[in-house]
């Protein structure tokens, strides 16, 4: 069975992702749907043009990698195409915010990326692909969301490196650095009508987004930056040095 496996799947790009994969890779026969909420995901899989397996798992959870993987063992599927799209982020400093929402954005967008990631490429031969959410946020640190954009950072970081172990096995990594979207996201992580920045910030459309995604997982591309305001704005984070950039990009 060829599949692709999409975690986050319940909503936002995670749904999207979903919705518009088999365009660009009509050769998957099955979508593999992660996320907590398997209601949600069970309304997404009713309007996909392929069947889709709904995992309701918690990725903050160690033992969700155990189902997965015994998943894995019992189906022995090919899988073409990875989502790495499970992820959370919280404003606040540090020292005034909940360590439990902290410390669940290492879990999500770190650990369970790796581990899900771990447990996959056995199963993804020749050809096979690779996409990684990360942000905007990984382009420099933003204060007020140190640990997202730290996070995030370790995103695109991993995504070159495993890109590079991959590449004689055939398979690509690619990773995308949207800016906003309007999805459950900032609403979640206390962000909607608490932060400055967030309210000047051009938002990205998360249709567009997915597709261009996958149009850049299709050929190949290492990284995919949504419009041209957030393309000059990575190159912006290159050239000035972190410690003047932190200062203007407080989130």
């Amino acid at each position: 069975m060829k599949i692709a496996i999409v975690t986050g799947a319940s909503s936002g790009l995670g749904r999207e992702f979903a919705r518009q994969l088999v365009a660009e890779f009509p050769e998957v026969e099955q979508l593999w749907l992660i996320a907590r909420r398997k209601d949600k995901l069970e309304d997404v899989a009713a309007s996909l043009p392929r069947p889709a397996l709904c995992l309701g798992l918690d990725l903050c959870d160690p033992m969700s990698f155990t189902t997965f993987q015994e998943k894995l063992l019992s189906e022995q599927p090919q899988v073409l195409l990875l989502v790495n799209n499970a992820g959370c982020g919280y404003l606040g400093n540090l020292g005034e915010t909940n360590t439990v929402l902290e410390t669940r954005m290492i879990d999500l967008n770190l650990r369970a990326l790796t581990a899900i990631t771990n447990l996959t490429i056995p199963y993804i031969p020749r050809g096979g692909r690779i996409i990684n959410v990360s942000s905007i946020a990984a382009f420099c640190p933003n204060a007020r969301m140190t640990v997202y954009s730290s996070s995030k950072a370790f995103v695109s970081h991993f995504t070159v490196g495993l890109g590079e172990e991959l590449h004689k096995k055939g398979i690509s990594v690619t990773a995308v650095c949207p800016g906003p979207m309007a999805t459950e996201f900032c609403d979640v992580g206390n962000i909607t009508g608490n932060s400055a920045m967030f309210n000047t910030l051009p938002y990205c459309d998360q249709v567009r987004v997915a597709h261009g995604t996958l149009l850049a997982a299709k050929y190949r591309r290492t990284f995919y930056t949504p419009t041209m305001f957030y393309k000059f704005y990575r190159l912006i984070a290159k050239l000035t040095p972190a410690k003047l950039m932190v200062k203007f990009t407080k989130t």
